[in-house]
């Protein structure tokens, strides 16, 4: 095999569903086309080469490139191809080569050749770079794919430099209409996936401004990419952010231009300075062309791939470096000039603040830019564009360090983005410079909820301190309201729901007074979350949030909207799953409105799971959570947004009996600061005990029970689960009740109590009592299908001790329509208890039952035993030992589903002589 050409980035990344069709295909070993299609530096030929490197040994494997110029080049792929294949007869090249043989004549030399290198072996044939074929491969390519035998032909090809003048066209549409095509195109990187490129690159996660800002630079283009990483030794990547472009790289991106005429030239470069978004008029007016005469240089750039219309009369370059390379070969004063030609133009108008302060920036002017960049500021954040509000409010704090209102606008945007660090440093110096008692107590609201994300309870703590002492300051008024609601939503975090409803109230009774609807709704989003958290007025904190949706939506006020659906989202579920469904996608809806990347991305993923576990879907729980801890884990994060997914996704994991997963995600955990106390001794114990560690989990027990104790929150989930894994262990029962003891309180659900207090009475040896616990919740709406599923297993065994076997049947037949979606120890409890029913396991085929289900020496038995013969009678009759005996008919009761010898006897007269 030929080497791959260079350029490929050392690492593949997004590409992982298109290596797997491929690789279907070239395993299939039937005659099999695909063709990969994507822009130059894409990644169609790191494609191709992962292909191969994945193949067996016994694959022969040709792959051959076209050249800019090989139109002039017959069968120029194939020669490319058998270059280092030394053993090609020499008589067959040279006739392949020869222009006095005819078209045919070399149209089948070139076949003979590809058959004697594959013969019947299976075999990888490429094409790489088919826009540049010529005609004669292009046949040949026709023509390879018309061969049987267990081939792949690949061919690749740049969808933008695809017209009716190059072979390639007409190929495409005969391969089309004559073959089953696998069309695989490639699509630029998204941002998650450019921050797991960088992150494999320099073996670390990328903070998340910086994998933002190299995928706006990069276009998601892997090639240029991994162009710049090569340019900055170390792989800093904060520094790479503004690193001027390698020179390899820009000579490549120039080359798009270097052959424009001068008026055209003219033209790109003022389209270069003018931004990422080109609008015709203002291009039109820089630059003094005619419209017709514009229209034609635009229409050229845009055929070359440079530009692409991206709106109405509105253009943009297809890659924002091409313009960063274009731009930075002009001369400071000539881009200078552009800009402020271009100032003056939007200074005339109702223009963008973006493109405002680009250019005044460009041109120097910085009192314009100061201005445009206070009120784009305020423009996106209520678009809900977070980042590109930051990056506004930040070009103005360069000129403006203390300005109070972008010093809001920037700790507002960077904290909806995500960027806790950024928002937490803004914050604090918009309250330190605070004018007004409003900002100081808008900012200290900020910060309270910045403090919990980043789990800095002290500082909460201080901070609420803080406002205690703003609020005896002020007079009654909106000001005063908005504290009252910055305490109550700290409580709140805080895990003291009666003091934030109270605080709430106060809020809410100000609003009234004052008439301040905003205030008004963000007290009821405090309050009705707080009553959520209690099994007695969550009902009511449903109501609350539920009616207050549709005027913070109206009002504008997607944050508000968005938290009060997300508690909806995870708290008590709904009695519909549409319901539940539809209220997680309006609660994403409304966060991308907010630009409130938290919920809009990383909540929705656990909101999905959520929504498949009260389905009884383990899997697609599981599989929702692994997809946005995926998109997570290539960010460097903190507080609680680090490895968001991570505890949730480990007790699935937990569940579903997939324990060496389990193991690696605790030690992903134990490398973040700031968990939760009782997290990780949590996860620990738990795993000891599903692994049967009876010593380990003892030992771990008393370090969870004492982290607990600083924790102010308790859940009856938590609590079952771990109940469960400590039975299936083997604790003492006197360490299952002090684990009772520490992991219930009086606020816990009382379908949760009910179920852990009949798990405790089981353990104990009283199943009358653990049955009625049991029996009472079997239809409980506050647990899901899984626990109640696991409910009426206990009930099950309950009813197994009392040997009421027929009504343990029924709870155990009840059970498995439950779980029947679900794995793990639940299933694995449940097939233990049919297997005590003679029943089969909950996933198996059906099974022949009754009579059927007897083998014949079970059948002569069975005849036996209805004529009235003892296992002693038995033993004699057939020369067989009592013990032997014995279990026939333990197999045939089981069997038949009887528990005596006289039901035996009635079944064999229901259906006569066996």
């Amino acid at each position: 095999m030929r080497n791959i050409r260079g350029g490929a980035s050392p690492m593949m990344i997004g590409r992982e569903s298109e290596l797997r069709r491929l690789t279907q295909l070239a395993a299939s070993r039937e005659p099999a086309v695909a063709i990969i299609a994507g822009e130059p530096g894409i990644g169609k030929t790191r494609l191709v080469q992962e292909l191969l490197a994945g193949l067996p040994a016994e694959t022969v494997v040709l792959v051959g490139r076209a050249e800019p110029g090989s139109l002039s080049r017959p069968y120029e792929v194939l020669l490319d191809a058998v270059d280092s294949h030394p053993e090609v007869d020499e008589e067959q090249l040279a006739a392949l080569a020869d222009p006095q043989r005819s078209p045919v004549e070399r149209l089948h030399t070139g076949l003979a050749i590809l058959t004697g290198l594959v013969g019947d072996s299976p075999a990888v044939i490429v094409f790489e770079d088919l826009h540049w074929v010529d005609s004669e491969s292009a046949a040949l390519f026709e023509r390879i794919a018309d061969r049987r035998g267990p081939r792949l032909l690949v061919g690749t090809y740049r969808s933008d430099e695809v017209s009716r003048r190059r072979p390639v066209a007409g190929l495409l549409a005969q391969m089309e209409r004559r073959h089953a095509v696998t069309h695989v195109r490639l699509d630029r990187l998204t941002p998650s996936q450019t921050a797991a490129m960088l992150a494999a690159a320099t073996g670390g996660p990328a903070s998340l401004r910086a994998a933002t800002a190299l995928h706006h630079r990069t276009g998601g283009n892997p090639f240029f990419l991994e162009e710049l990483l090569r340019a900055l030794p170390g792989y800093d990547v904060e520094a790479l952010v503004e690193q001027p472009l390698p020179w390899s790289l820009a000579d490549v991106l120039r080359r798009q231009v270097d052959d424009l005429d001068p008026v055209s030239h003219r033209i790109v470069e003022a389209a270069a300075v003018l931004g990422h978004r080109i609008p015709f008029d203002l291009l039109a007016e820089v630059t003094g062309a005619g419209e017709d005469e514009l229209i034609a240089v635009l229409r050229d750039l845009v055929t070359r791939g440079v530009l692409l219309e991206s709106g109405e009369d509105e253009f943009a370059f297809r890659h924002a470096l091409v313009r960063e390379a274009i731009a930075d070969q002009m001369l400071g004063r000539q881009r200078r000039r552009l800009h402020e030609t271009a100032l003056d133009v939007l200074l005339k108008k109702d223009s963008d603040p973006a493109m405002v302060a680009h250019h005044a920036r460009g041109a120097g002017r910085y009192d314009d830019l100061v201005d445009a960049a206070r009120r784009g500021a305020v423009l996106y954040l209520s678009i809900g564009s977070a980042y590109q509000a930051l990056q506004l409010a930040e070009m103005g704090l360069d000129e403006q360090p203390d300005d109070p209102g972008l010093l809001a606008s920037a700790a507002r945007a960077a904290w909806l983005a995500g960027l806790l660090d950024d928002a937490l440093r803004y914050g604090r110096r918009w309250r330190d410079l605070a004018g007004t008692t409003t900002d100081r107590a808008e900012s200290l609201y900020l910060l309270v909820r910045i403090a919990w994300e980043s789990r800095e309870t002290g500082e909460m703590q201080t901070l609420t301190q803080e406002i205690e002492t703003l609020i005896a300051q002020l007079p009654p008024g909106a000001e005063q309201a908005r504290a009252m609601t910055a305490i109550a939503q700290s409580a709140y975090f805080r895990d003291e729901p009666e003091a934030s409803v109270l605080w709430s109230d106060r809020a809410l009774v100000l609003a009234e007074q004052f008439n301040l609807p905003a205030v008004r709704l963000a007290a009821l989003v405090e309050k009705g979350s707080a009553l959520i958290e209690r099994p007695n007025t969550a009902a009511t904190g449903r109501t609350i949030l539920a009616g207050l949706v549709d005027e913070a939506e109206k009002a504008g006020e997607w944050v508000l909207a968005a938290r009060a659906l997300n508690v909806l989202v995870h708290g008590e579920p709904p009695t519909s799953q549409a319901e539940h469904a539809e209220t997680l996608e309006r609660m994403r809806v409304d966060a991308e409105r907010a630009g409130f990347e938290s919920l809009s991305v990383a909540t929705y993923f656990q909101g999905r799971a959520r929504l498949a576990m009260w389905a009884g879907d383990l899997r697609a729980a599981i599989a929702a959570l692994e997809e946005g801890r995926e998109q997570d884990r290539s960010y460097r994060r903190r507080g609680r947004w680090a490895d968001y997914h991570g505890f949730f996704l480990a007790g699935l994991y937990l569940e579903a009996g997939e324990l060496d997963r389990v193991e690696q995600v605790i030690a992903d955990l134990a490398t973040l600061p700031s968990n939760p106390p009782s997290a990780i001794p949590g996860l620990t114990f738990h795993l000891a005990c599903r692994r049967g560690d009876l010593p380990l989990a003892e030992t771990i027990l008393d370090e969870f029970l004492t982290a607990l104790q600083e924790q102010t929150w308790r859940a009856g989930d938590h609590a079952h689960d771990l109940i469960s894994a400590a039975l299936e262990a083997g604790l003492p029962a006197h360490r299952l009740d002090q684990m009772a003891a520490a992991l219930l309180d009086p606020h816990t659900w009382d379908a949760y109590r009910t179920l852990v207090d009949a798990q405790l009475a089981s353990a104990h040896g009283r199943h009358a009592e653990a049955l009625t616990g049991y029996l009472s919740i079997v239809d409980a709406h506050t647990l899901g299908p899984a626990t109640r599923g696991t409910a009426r297993v206990g009930a099950a065994h309950c009813l197994l001790a009392a040997d009421r076997r027929d009504e343990a049947a029924a709870q155990a037949e009840a059970a498995g329509l439950l779980l029947a979606e679900w794995r793990g120890w639940r299933v694995a409890q449940l097939d233990h208890v049919r297997a005590r029913l003679g029943m089969a396991p909950a996933d198996a085929e059906p099974a022949v039952t009754g009579l059927a289900a007897l083998t014949p020496r079970e059948r002569e038995v069975a005849v036996l035993i209805s004529d009235g013969l003892t296992n002693t009678d038995l033993a004699r009759r057939l020369y067989i030992s009592p013990k032997t005996a014995a279990v026939h008919v333990s197999n045939i009761l089981r069997k038949l589903g009887v528990s005596s010898r006289t039901e035996v006897g009635d079944a064999v007269g229901r259906h006569g002589v066996l």
